[in-house]
């Protein structure tokens, strides 16, 4: 998920947009100016600008030449009237990824056009990142309960081979973190990390985003583009809830992972990639093949290794070292100070039952820095949730039950409907599924 600031003063321009960005699973704000997009970004960090080129108070090209320099690593596209063609070049000269012609034909031309900038920001940090690590140091794998030596003591071992890695655990367990520990304790530590999730992407695009496509594949396909298979080559590609990948897919994954070859949709040639496969699900693997939703074939290339993560409330002693890494990160990211936690609210913490793990951790934390305000969190700035035991009810059917848990889960997200799907512990896609039988906007 990508974190984007829609910048237009045409609201329904920003509404559609934003829009067709979100149902690729991204956090979307919306500005409608350029001096309402600074005031947002010099408070935080955006993955993706995409801006309009006329607008009032200050236009296009002032705004990318402002980001490029308060943001260097922000992508950025523009949309532009078909007579002012010319001023997108320029906003290119000035760093801007690429432009859009108004109007747009369909959601999908910005989410084609979205995903190759947030591809080439990742492959950017990729190759920051290995300069910065040459040594290939340990990534942040934060541990010290017992419950974590034996599984830091296996991704130790087989981070030394190529074998596949399949990572089990519940949601917000650390899995992708796990992943990045093997790649970085790998000798493919310098090339490539690339991660997809398969919940997030959308499913039309989800083929061409492995794969990659030939000019004409599709509508929407103006040019050639490499697949994230592709671009992993040499590296480590990590298929996070493989378990939502639909089964067509399955297939011709089972094909990749046996022969190391596959074709660009709409393509002939036959590609090769050297990757090291590692995959992640909060799902259990063996009931879906039962229920002829998972390929038992795919499930045993994958399952060469696998490795459970233990739920946080499992290892208790990680709690509180969690919290600190997490806090620094927080105030880095806030660009406030960086607060501690008392010993009182330390308790509740380490007391909490912590359903959604350490995304959750995350989110109460953040939650409560910025209500402490730069002072120390204590009790009342922790806003946590009822504990599991307490949140036994009666109801008539399951139905109403799953539509008590569907909205109990978006109120504790506060509406963000992917946090939401994550805590749940399902893919994004059947939560959309399931808030439209159960009528819930």
């Amino acid at each position: 998920m990508a974190h984007i600031l829609i910048v237009d003063d045409e609201e329904g321009i920003r509404s559609f947009l934003a829009e067709a960005l979100a149902l690729d699973g991204h956090a979307v704000e919306q500005a409608g100016d350029g001096e309402e997009a600074l005031q947002r970004l010099a408070r935080q960090s955006f993955d993706l600008l995409v801006t309009d080129l006329r607008m009032p108070r200050m236009d296009g090209l002032e705004l990318v030449r402002r980001v490029r320099q308060q943001q260097p690593d922000t992508e950025v596209i523009v949309l532009t009237a078909h007579g002012s063609v010319s001023t997108a070049v320029e906003a290119m000269r000035l760093g801007a990824f690429d432009y859009l012609q108004k109007p747009l034909d369909s959601p999908e031309q910005i989410s084609l056009l979205a995903a190759r900038a947030l591809e080439r920001r990742q492959l950017l940090s990729l190759k920051e990142q290995a300069a910065r690590d040459e040594s290939g140091s340990d990534v942040p794998l934060t541990y010290g309960d017992p419950a974590m030596q034996p599984v830091v003591d296996a991704l130790r071992k087989v981070a030394g081979t190529d074998a596949t890695v399949l990572l089990l655990g519940e949601s917000g367990t650390g899995k992708e973190v796990a992943a990045r520990a093997v790649h970085q304790w790998s000798r493919r530590a310098r090339a490539p990390f690339v991660a997809v999730n398969c919940a997030a992407l959308p499913e039309h695009l989800i083929e061409s985003e492995l794969f990659g496509h030939e000019k004409g594949a599709f509508t929407g396909a103006t040019e050639r583009r490499r697949g994230r298979i592709e671009l992993a080559d040499g590296g480590t590609f990590f298929l996070d809830e493989i378990a939502e990948l639909r089964p067509d897919l399955q297939a011709k994954l089972l094909r990749v992972l046996q022969e190391r070859r596959f074709e660009r949709v709409g393509g002939m040639q036959t590609i090769s990639a050297d990757v090291r496969w590692i995959a992640a699900t909060n799902r259990n693997l063996p009931s879906l093949i039962d229920d002829g939703r998972f390929r038992e074939d795919l499930y045993h290339r994958l399952a060469v290794f696998p490795v459970q993560l233990p739920a946080l409330r499992e290892r208790p002693s990680d709690i509180l070292p969690l919290a600190r890494l997490l806090l620094g990160q927080i105030a880095a990211r806030l660009g406030r100070p960086l607060v501690s936690v008392d010993a009182s609210a330390g308790q509740m913490l380490q007391r909490h039952d912590w359903r959604g793990n350490v995304r959750e951790l995350n989110n109460v934390l953040e939650r409560a820095a910025i209500l402490a305000d730069g002072s120390v969190i204590q009790p009342q700035h922790l806003l946590l949730g009822a504990p599991r035991t307490a949140l036994a009810r009666r109801f008539a059917s399951l139905e109403d039950a799953e539509r008590q848990a569907l909205e109990d889960a978006l109120s504790a997200a506060d509406g963000n409907r992917k946090r939401a799907a994550e805590n749940l512990g399902i893919g994004l896609r059947t939560l959309y599924d399931k808030l439209k039988r159960h009528g819930i906007e």
